[in-house]
């Protein structure tokens, strides 16, 4: 364990975010370069011999939380991410994204603040990256097999990355120009910048696996190709068909999802725009949907000069603290302030999040474009959202997005149609507790067969499916699966 008595002497401590006034004028992370290393390893040493740790429960990949807590708060800095890459390819990735419920699950947190996982997890890999103890490992032996890895998000280069280092010629498909799926242009720079994606990209390169980029499968080239040229296929697309808000106006100019305004943004921080073509300055933005992807939308309009942002949650407003309803160690569904909301004050007209509130219909001007929207609140009664009388009302709205999730992979890109997949009543790619389809010698992984989940997900997903392949094609498997076959099931 790490200090006996750290979790009684050191309180709890939070790095600081770049000043807002000074953040929303560039691209950059909120968070300064290395603002942990101070009084990290203090921090770690918050993590107490709780007995069993149900940090452990709390994250899919099965991280050894404790171990490397105790390493950092020892300054072995070398052990602690040989035991971090031990669970996870990516760290830079769940240290920066990941909502953390290992957290919620710290023993800690059951009466004090938790231990503060998710921090000490970036500062290893972080250090580790300055330190040259990243770097690409050699194949031992190879086995003569193929796989091709269809999607290069979380769960397809996390794949990808362990069926290579077992010894398979592994080449991703990409239907986009560059690597990283909704890494590299759903996620905004002052989130994750993309240089953390692009130097592990080339430690992949380094170890051998190939990269196919602005390849549709299934419109460029017959998936029944691909499946006829690998010895087994990974599924790992993602789910991308946007959940919509067929309300009156819906045809409107100005209403766009979030997946096409937020990778616009991201291509133009890569130098392919000057200003994108959908662009919020100047403007009155509304974002209907009150989660990650709208707080994305959020800060980006915030950096492009919007003159208002206003994100509007059809579901109540969050208590502060764990309802009665989520104990420990679940996770909580309380309110949070991220980074986004807190930029709103920077905006000429200020910017609100309005829960209990839904859009009943886009309103236009005379040129066909959007100009405000009508809403009314709600309350939830007989198993839906019914509309409070008296509370309708309009606000302004140049544009709209729309980030309200995702119902499942895409169906109309030929791929499903090709392979003749068979879909759950979700819409995902139906699979069993191997990963399998209905079609021989093809995977799934991730959201694609999961549903939209979490990057943390993703990459146990990846890694679990890689398993699986690796047994398929020798027998047997060295390779980590944090989701068993036999757990799968009630996962899900």
């Amino acid at each position: 364990m790490a200090d006996p008595r750290g979790f009684i002497t050191t309180p709890v401590q939070h790095p600081e975010r770049r000043p807002v006034d000074e953040r929303v004028k560039d691209w950059k992370e909120v968070y300064p370069q290395r603002a942990l290393l101070p009084f990290i390893q203090k921090q770690a040493g918050r993590c107490m011999d709780c007995g069993i740790p149900f940090c452990h429960n709390g994250c899919p990949l099965g991280n050894l939380i404790p171990e490397w807590n105790d390493l950092v708060w020892r300054d072995d800095w070398s052990e602690a991410i040989e035991r971090l890459h031990a669970t996870n390819n990516f760290p830079e990735f769940t240290g920066r994204l990941c909502p953390a419920p290992c957290e919620t699950a710290c023993v800690l947190g059951i009466n004090q603040p938790a231990v503060t996982i998710k921090n000490v997890e970036v500062s290893i890999i972080d250090k580790a990256w300055d330190a040259g103890l990243v770097k690409p490992q050699e194949i031992e032996r190879h086995s003569g097999k193929t796989v091709a890895v269809i999607g290069s998000g979380p769960a397809g280069l996390a794949a990808a990355q362990q069926l290579t280092r077992a010894g398979h010629t592994v080449a991703v498909y990409e239907r986009a120009d560059r690597i990283g799926g909704l890494l590299r242009y759903g996620i905004p720079e002052f989130k994750m910048e993309k240089r953390h994606l692009n130097r592990r990209i080339e430690q992949m390169r380094a170890e051998g696996t190939k990269f196919r980029t602005g390849v549709a499968v299934g419109q460029d080239i017959l998936a029944s190709q691909i499946r006829d040229r690998y010895d087994a296929v990974v599924l790992a697309v993602g789910a991308t068909k946007a959940r919509d808000l067929p309300a009156p106006g819906r045809e409107l100019d100005g209403i766009h999802q979030a997946m096409e305004y937020l990778p616009l943004s991201n291509k133009s921080a890569e130098g392919d725009f000057v200003i994108p073509p959908i662009h919020a300055k100047g403007k009155h933005v509304v974002v209907i949907g009150g989660g990650d992807t709208g707080a994305d939308c959020v800060g980006t309009a915030t950096r492009q000069g919007a003159v208002s942002v206003t994100q509007l949650e059809i579901m109540p407003q969050p208590p502060q603290e764990r309802p009665a309803g989520q104990p420990w160690p679940t996770y909580p569904m309380t309110y949070r302030v991220t980074s986004a909301h807190e930029e709103l004050s920077t905006l000429e007209n200020g910017g609100e999040r309005v829960y209990a509130s839904s859009t009943t219909e886009f309103l236009g001007d005379e040129d066909g474009n959007v100009r405000a929207l009508r809403l009314t609140e709600v309350k939830f009664e007989n198993g839906r959202f019914e509309p409070v009388p008296g509370t309708e009302r309009e606000i302004p709205a140049e544009l709209v997005l729309l980030a309200m999730g995702f119902t499942g992979p895409e169906q109309d890109n030929g791929l499903v149609a090709q392979l003749g997949l068979e879909l759950d009543e979700r819409g995902n790619i139906r699979r069993d507790a191997d990963f399998r389809t209905n079609v021989p010698n093809v995977f799934t992984a991730g959201d694609a067969g999961r549903g939209q989940s979490l990057i943390v997900w993703a990459i146990a997903e990846g890694r679990s499916a890689a398993a699986a392949v690796d047994r398929y094609l020798g027998g047997n498997s060295n390779l980590a699966s944090p989701i068993q076959p036999t757990t799968r099931q009630l996962l899900v």
